[in-house]
């Protein structure tokens, strides 16, 4: 099935979200700006909003290269929400002494879109069993 983003520059250096190859899950999305808001901590601006229709959400993620640069996107992956229109935007930190940090006009994150169902939550006394029960943080072993 095929969605169609709309998208909005917000500055005149900003590229359209262009996917690496066809098929690829992710667009590549471009830093137009770059603010230091800490001492190993950058915010990139990426000039562009987006209207992600009802029903997706945007994910932001790292790109598969970022081990090259030292750089953390700092939420692991950010979501954009359906109603949200402001522009995009990253937050990574930068491990001192390994790579370089990315500059203004680079590939800086990927935007994949993903739908959403609708949820409710249900109050219950208890849950089914599972093979798994209650293990978590590694406790499946190796």
């Amino acid at each position: 099935m095929k969605i169609t983003i709309h998208f909005k520059r917000l500055d005149e250096r900003a590229k359209a979200p262009k996917q690496g190859h066809p098929g690829d899950a992710g667009f590549d999305l471009y830093a137009t700006s770059c603010e230091r808001i800490g001492l190993f901590k950058y915010r990139y601006g990426t000039g562009i909003a987006v209207g992600i229709p009802r029903g997706y959400e945007g994910q932001i993620r790292p790109r598969s290269s970022i081990h090259k640069s030292g750089m953390i996107l700092a939420n692991s992956i950010g979501t954009v929400d359906a109603p949200y229109r402001g522009e995009i935007m990253a937050v990574f930190w930068k491990i001192p002494f390994v790579g370089k940090r990315y500059e203004v006009g680079d590939r800086v994150c990927q935007l994949v879109v993903k739908p959403v169902p609708e949820v409710e939550y249900a109050e219950v006394g208890e849950l089914d069993d599972t093979s798994r029960g209650k293990g978590g943080f590694g406790s499946t072993g190796r």
